[in-house]
């Protein structure tokens, strides 16, 4: 199955997760991945319920072996799965001028690739990856997002404050995992941020 954009009439889906499990999910079910000369908090805070993660274009990568770009994400731990239907769920916030970044991801894919979905925000506007545009505005400003991934079918749906904005096919793999953060791609602004809260996790 193909890519696909929305279709025009922007239904607004009021109950993505009926039918789903909601999976217990705490601090120990999570790793904030970040540069690995800083300490956490350097790069990372979390009040008042919001998870709130920034890095530079200059920041070393997460690991000294690693030779992927800066970030500091939230790797969800302990559910990665390979088959079933897993759905996130989360409001995200992007402060103006964050740029070239992919701000939410589902880990893992069939070699050469190493994702089966990014979001990213560049100038303003949430992305597919580097295309379609899904949200054109999206600064300064909470959204809610929903992401499902159903393995066997090998079908992504990407949700933006309850509508469909974009569906496309699974990239394979053997093992997938959500994360979210700031996760530096092309053309990068030189400080990426982005706040997170009420992230949640569901299978069926």
């Amino acid at each position: 199955m193909g890519a696909s954009s929305a279709s025009s009439s922007h239904h607004v889906h009021r109950n993505l997760t009926a039918g789903f499990i909601q999976l217990p999910l705490d601090h120990k079910d999570i790793e904030i991945q970040r540069p690995y000369d800083v300490p956490e908090s350097a790069r990372y805070s979390f009040v008042n319920g919001v998870h709130k993660m920034w890095v530079y274009s200059d920041d070393k990568p997460h690991s000294i072996n690693s030779r992927t770009n800066p970030r500091t994400e939230l790797a969800i731990k302990g559910y990665e799965y390979s088959s079933g239907v897993w759905q996130f769920e989360a409001e995200g916030f992007v402060p103006p001028g964050t740029s070239g970044v992919c701000v939410m991801q589902i880990f893992g894919a069939s070699h050469p690739r190493a994702t089966t979905l990014m979001i990213r925000t560049f100038k303003g506007y949430l992305s597919y990856y580097r295309s379609p545009v899904l949200v054109p505005n999206i600064w300064n400003r909470w959204f809610k997002l929903n992401v499902i991934h159903d393995v066997d079918a090998s079908t992504v749906k990407i949700y933006i404050d309850g509508v469909l904005v974009h569906e496309a096919a699974g990239r394979g793999g053997s093992s997938h995992a959500f994360k979210c953060g700031v996760y530096s791609q092309n053309d990068a602004s030189h400080y990426m941020e982005s706040r997170w809260k009420g992230i949640k996790v569901f299978k069926k």
